[in-house]
C-alpha cells in the first residue's frame, strides 16, 4: 500500500504544461543512489540532503558544460537550497548572476521545533537532528548568490539574523494557479452539520499539532469534527489518546486532497515555522477561510478571508474556530473572499515578481535575450 501512495504521489506531480519543454532527469542515478542510501544510510536525513544535492549540483552542471555556446553573461542561473552550490560556483565563474532560492528559515526554525521538543517531550517520533555542516552549507550558498530569494517576511527576517544583507534578499511569493473557478458562491454549510475543520500536511511538531490537538480537548462537546491529514510526525500514544472529535487520516496521495478540502468548512494552520505554506491557496481555492499563525507567507487577510493567530496558543485556535462556527454568516462571506484571495497568487503574478527579479539583477526591462535557467 506505502509502495503505491508513493507511486500516486509521483504521477500527480507530473505537469502536462512541461511536455514541450526543454527537461532533464537523472532518474535512474538517482534511483541507484536511492538503493544505496537505504544499504548505507548516513546518520540523519539532512546529510543526506547535501549529499543528495551535491550530486544533482554536479550533474546538472555537466549538462551545462555542453551548452558550447551558452552566452553566461547574460544569464541567470537559479537553483534551490542545497541543490544550488556545486553549479552556482561554475557558471559564477563565468560571468553569470545567480539567484538561490531559500525555502525556509533554516537554523531559526530548527531552534523553534527544538524548543517544541523540550516543552512537548515524549511526542515527536524522533528528535531533530541537523549537523552543522548543513547550516554552513547553506550560508556558503547565501555568499556566492547575487540574491537570496524567499517565499515571505518569515523567512526574510530569519535569514536577516542569520546574517544575510537586507537588500540582498527578495520575497516572492509562491503562486497557485486555480482551474476552473466556479462564480457561484460556495454553498451555505448546514447548521445541522459540524463545523468540518481540515489540516493537511506534515502532521508534527512544527505545524503545531499540540496545539491543534489542546484546541479540539476545549472543543469537545460542540458541533466540531477536525480531519488532520498527512504523513504523522507525533507518536502513537498521543495519537490514540486524540479527543474524540479527531481524526487522523495519514498520508493521502495528492489525487485525494480534493476530497478532504470539498468536505471541509474551514482550514487551519497553527504552524510554528513555515517557508510559506502552499496549502493556504491551495484550500483557499477550494472556498475555504483559514486559520493562520503570522510565521509563514502572507496571504491571509485577518477577518477577511481567514483568521490570524498567535503561534503556540490552543485557546486563541479554539476561538477563532468557535467564532466561525457560531457566526455562518461571517464564515459564508469569508468563503467568498477566499476565492477572490486565491487569484491574487496565480502564474501571472509570479511572472511580474520574476521579471522585476531579473530587472533587479541586470538594471534593464526582462527581454527574450536573458536567459534563465533553473534546477
Amino acid at each position: 500500500m506505502a509502495g503505491i501512495l508513493r507511486a500516486k504521489r509521483l504521477v500527480g506531480r507530473k505537469h502536462e504544461d512541461l511536455t514541450e519543454a526543454e527537461v532533464y532527469g537523472f532518474n535512474t542515478s538517482t534511483f541507484l543512489e536511492s538503493l544505496t542510501n537505504k544499504i548505507r544510510p548516513l546518520p540523519d536525513p539532512y546529510s543526506n540532503f547535501l549529499r543528495i544535492g551535491g550530486r544533482f549540483g554536479r550533474r546538472v552542471r555537466a549538462r551545462l558544460e555542453k551548452r558550447r555556446e551558452q552566452r553566461w553573461k547574460n544569464t541567470i542561473f537559479f537553483g534551490y537550497d542545497t541543490g544550488f552550490l556545486e553549479t552556482a560556483r561554475w557558471v559564477k565563474e563565468r560571468g553569470a548572476k545567480c539567484v538561490v532560492c531559500q525555502m525556509d528559515p533554516s537554523s531559526v526554525e530548527v531552534d523553534l521545533v527544538k524548543l517544541e521538543e523540550q516543552k512537548w517531550r515524549g511526542w515527536a517520533k524522533a528528535p531533530l537532528l541537523v549537523p552543522e555542516e548543513y547550516f554552513t552549507w547553506r550560508k556558503t550558498e547565501w555568499a556566492l548568490a547575487d540574491i537570496v530569494m524567499v517565499n515571505s517576511a518569515w523567512t526574510r527576517d530569519a535569514l536577516v539574523k542569520l546574517g544575510v544583507p537586507f537588500d540582498k534578499i527578495a520575497i516572492i511569493p509562491l503562486a497557485y494557479e486555480v482551474e476552473n473557478l466556479s462564480e457561484d458562491p460556495p454553498p451555505i454549510r448546514s447548521e445541522s452539520e459540524p463545523l468540518r475543520v481540515l489540516f493537511l500536511g506534515q502532521a508534527n511538531l512544527r505545524k503545531g499539532i499540540p496545539y491543534l490537538l489542546e484546541a479540539a480537548a476545549q472543543l469537545r462537546g460542540e458541533p466540531v469534527q477536525i480531519d488532520i491529514v498527512g504523513p504523522i510526525g507525533i507518536s502513537d500514544r498521543h495519537v490514540v489518546s486524540a479527543p474524540p472529535n479527531v481524526r487522523f487520516h495519514g498520508a493521502a496521495p495528492r489525487s485525494l486532497t480534493r476530497e478532504f478540502y470539498e468536505m471541509a468548512d474551514i482550514f487551519v494552520l497553527p504552524t510554528i515555522s513555515d517557508g510559506f505554506a502552499l496549502t493556504q491557496l491551495e484550500a483557499m481555492s477550494h472556498g475555504l477561510p483559514v486559520i493562520v499563525t503570522p510565521n509563514c507567507g502572507e496571504v491571509v487577510r485577518d477577518g477577511i478571508d481567514g483568521l490570524i493567530i498567535p503561534p503556540a496558543n490552543a485557546t486563541a485556535l479554539a476561538n477563532a474556530i468557535r467564532t466561525v462556527l457560531e457566526d455562518p454568516e461571517r464564515h459564508q462571506a469569508m468563503r467568498e473572499e477566499a476565492l477572490k484571495n486565491v487569484q491574487r497568487f496565480g502564474l501571472d503574478q509570479l511572472a511580474k515578481n520574476l521579471g522585476s527579479l531579473e530587472t533587479r539583477l541586470t538594471g534593464i526591462q526582462p527581454t527574450s535575450d536573458f536567459d534563465v535557467h533553473s534546477i
